[in-house]
């Protein structure tokens, strides 16, 4: 798994958007059990804080100490640097694994594989993630294209394809269960919305290759507001195990 974040994990605690509990009303609505949760490449421990209210208990790993040292601290929620591939977890001990935004990163076979050992017998796999940004603004959503498809062309990881199709196309071995549709609405300021922009692993490629940081680019077009409302579709495949 590749780690585009741990230099930049404070922005991305700050400025990445949380999933709503809608999505958590409707997970506890099919789990075959409320015991024990593992919440994989849990980054700033977003997911991990909502699962605190479903679990007893949730373990939640990252390959990244610097995410894990920006992660919400909870007595529910223990952390451990962990590979998504190979954790040293016992068999059959989890009612749900969850992995949020991350999975595209994995190599899919091995990940599957210990998902099904650690899993118990009826358990959950929750994929999660958010597909690209809508600003309901055209001006503003007009500059942030701009940077996505052109500044940023050919910086993005060959993996971000399967967010790009809304994680459709990545395999997924399991016995899927149907769900409602779901968004993340928020309403930013100027800053969080570049303090977003920033966290994007093809802005880090960029600035490490021509050591400038490419929202530089954008900011003379980009319009003052002192609000402006964002969309994210939820991104979101539940399976039996």
């Amino acid at each position: 798994m590749k780690d585009n974040f741990s230099s930049n994990s404070e922005n991305y605690a700050q400025y990445r958007p949380s999933y709503p509990d809608e999505v958590f009303a409707f997970l506890q609505t099919i789990l075959p059990d409320s015991k024990r949760a593992w919440d994989c490449a849990t980054g700033n421990g977003q997911i991990a804080k909502k699962l605190v209210d479903l679990f007893d208990a949730v373990e939640a790993t990252d390959l990244s100490e610097n995410q894990l040292k920006n992660a919400v601290s909870h007595p529910k929620i223990r952390y451990s640097k962990q590979l998504a591939e190979a954790t040293n977890f016992p068999d059959a001990s989890f009612d749900c694994v969850t992995v949020g935004q991350a999975i595209h990163w994995f190599d899919f076979e091995k990940f599957y594989r210990e998902v099904r050992r650690v899993l118990k017998p009826d358990g959950l796999l929750v994929v999660l993630g958010y597909g690209n940004i809508r600003v309901e603004n055209e001006a503003v959503q007009n500059v942030i294209g701009k940077l996505y498809s052109e500044i940023l062309d050919g910086y993005w990881d060959p993996e971000r394809h399967f967010i790009d199709e809304n994680y459709q196309t990545i395999p997924f071995p399991f016995e899927e269960i149907a769900h409602p549709e779901f968004e993340i609405r928020n309403t930013w300021s100027r800053e969080q919305l570049l303090g977003y922009l920033n966290t994007w692993s093809a802005v880090k490629h960029y600035s490490d290759k021509h050591k400038m940081n490419p929202i530089d680019l954008i900011l003379p077009e980009f319009p003052d507001f002192d609000s402006v409302n964002s969309v994210f579709p939820v991104l979101i495949r539940p399976g039996k195990r």
